[in-house]
Formats: structure tokens, C-alpha cells, sequence
């Protein structure tokens, strides 16, 4: 196999239960009939391919999601010499149990399996994608990619194996969130601590927070990193400063975040609070962020 056609395999020690993978041109990879102890969910991204799953076989092509329950014998082959490609995401049960007992599940069932063998539903399809875009990004921050993970499968589950338990009411809970988030929006979080401030799971809390707030949890800390920046800004602090002091993994990164909120990069928005040319005391000077 070429280093072309082989996979690219991604792993984080920080998010130990899923593995990701990617094959860019499967014509050269074809397997045996075999089963997974771990949930298996993919995105056939170009060209089409058979699908063997038990004792059916389906031919399915670019814009298809498919599911592999634990132990479900399956197998993905190329169509005679037909390009075609795929991402995959490999979940440890336990997780994915867990998630399903916080939308519902009852705890004496364990792992409820998806009778469902792929499904071609594109709000589903495209999250894969963007969901696998996040987790293997680099620049992503720890919690950006709990709450897509956890906001993904429980769209999954939602719309294809719905909890018949409806989501309890935790506004209240949500608002104590969104304040562990404000006070420690310069610090790198984890979802599991915004969640034991709040009382919360996790899918409880991804969903219902952009529900009441209109924001992820994710896109609401990177907001209140955007003003507390905003706010050093207008102090006259350095940009890498600023950058550094909010949270930001680096200069770069911030400088994206920014415009996306501001429609001007922070140099441009400096510049635009600048006095007149009469006052002679701009910039200030600059002080230790601390201080």
C-alpha cells in the first residue's frame, strides 16, 4: 500500500475514547467481513462503494452515513476500480452508553443498539463532516471538541433512535454554566467542569445552552473571550498580549475569532479608537495585564 492510499489514523490521549481515520482512495483497500468491539460511525465522501453488513449488502456512494453497532459483522468495498473515499469515527461503547442514559436511556438496557445501517439524512452527513474537520483539527480547543462530539451524537441519536423521555427543564442550571464560563473565560475549560458547576451532563448542557442562549457552550466562552480582548484593546494593550491574556492559542487564532465578531481585525479596531491627532497620550502606556 502507498503512502497515498494508506489511512491516516488520528488519536488524542486527551479524548481516549474515539479514534479517527480517514482513507483518501479505497480502491486499494478491500476487507474481510469482521466486527468492531466499538461503535463505528462513517462518511463516504466520494465515488461509491458496497456496503456488507450481515447478511445484506447495499451499494451506497458519497452523501451516505454509516453505523456499525458493536459487534455488527459489516465490511466496505470498492465498486470494481471506482474511486471513492471515507472518514471514520470509532466511539468506545461506554461513552456513547453514557450519552444515551443522559437523553433518556434507561440505565437497565446498557447500549442500545441503531437498527438503522447507514442513512443518507444530510444535516446528519454534514455534521460528520464538520464534526470530523474539528476533532482532528490541531487548533481546536479541548472543549470546542467535547461539546461537537457530544452535540453530534446526540443529534444521532435523536434522529434515529429517539429517547421517548423528554429533556428536563434546567434553564436555571444554564445560566450557572454561563457564568462558570464568564469567570474563567481566559482558562482552557473542559466540559466536565462547566458541567459539575452546573449540575449538568453533557448532553443536557449542549443541547439546552444553545437552545436558551443561541450559542454553543464553545461559541459562548469564545465570545467572552472576544470582549474581555476587546476590553484590553481599548486599554491600548499589544495585540500578542491581548491574544495570550484571553485565551486564545495563539496570535492567529485570535486574529480570526476577532474579525469574525467584529468585521475588522484587533489592529483595525485599535486604530479606530485612536483620539485625534491633537491628543498626544495614545497609545497608552502599555501595563502588565495582571496589574
Amino acid at each position: 500500500m502507498t503512502t497515498a492510499t494508506a489511512p491516516v489514523f488520528w488519536r488524542d490521549p486527551a479524548l481516549a475514547f474515539i479514534e479517527a481515520r480517514t482513507i483518501a482512495d479505497g480502491r486499494k483497500v478491500t476487507y474481510a467481513r469482521h466486527a468492531h468491539e466499538h461503535f463505528s460511525i462513517g462518511a463516504i465522501t466520494t465515488g461509491r462503494s458496497y456496503y456488507h453488513y450481515g447478511a445484506d449488502t447495499f451499494e451506497i456512494s458519497a452523501g451516505t452515513v454509516v453505523l456499525m453497532n458493536p459487534g455488527d459483522v459489516h465490511a466496505c468495498n470498492p465498486i470494481a476500480n471506482e474511486p471513492w473515499s471515507y472518514q471514520m469515527l470509532y466511539i468506545d461503547t461506554p461513552w456513547l452508553t453514557e450519552l444515551q442514559y443522559q437523553l433518556g436511556f434507561s440505565t437497565d438496557q446498557g447500549y442500545r443498539p441503531f437498527d438503522t445501517p447507514y442513512t443518507r439524512d444530510p444535516l446528519l452527513y454534514r455534521g460528520l463532516l464538520e464534526l470530523y474537520r474539528i476533532v482532528v483539527d490541531e487548533q481546536a480547543e479541548h472543549l470546542q471538541k467535547q461539546s461537537a462530539l457530544v452535540s453530534y451524537f446526540s443529534d444521532v441519536q435523536q434522529r434515529l433512535n429517539p429517547s421517548p423521555t423528554p429533556v428536563r427543564e434546567v434553564n436555571h442550571k444554564l445560566e450557572r454554566a454561563a457564568k462558570y464560563i464568564r469567570e474563567h473565560c481566559t482558562q482552557a475549560l473542559k466540559l466536565e467542569d462547566i458541567c459539575q458547576a452546573a449540575e449538568l451532563s453533557p448532553s443536557y448542557l449542549i443541547r439546552a445552552f444553545k437552545q436558551y442562549y443561541g450559542l454553543t457552550p464553545h461559541a459562548f466562552l469564545v465570545n467572552q473571550r472576544i470582549q474581555f480582548a476587546r476590553a484590553q484593546l481599548r486599554q491600548g494593550e499589544l495585540i500578542a498580549d491581548v491574544a495570550l491574556a484571553a485565551g486564545f492559542a495563539d496570535q492567529a487564532h485570535f486574529q480570526r475569532a476577532f474579525k469574525q465578531h467584529f468585521a475588522a481585525t484587533p489592529g483595525q479596531y485599535r486604530d479606530r479608537l485612536k483620539p485625534s491627532a491633537n491628543n498626544p497620550h495614545w497609545p497608552p502606556a502599555t501595563r502588565p495585564l495582571n496589574g
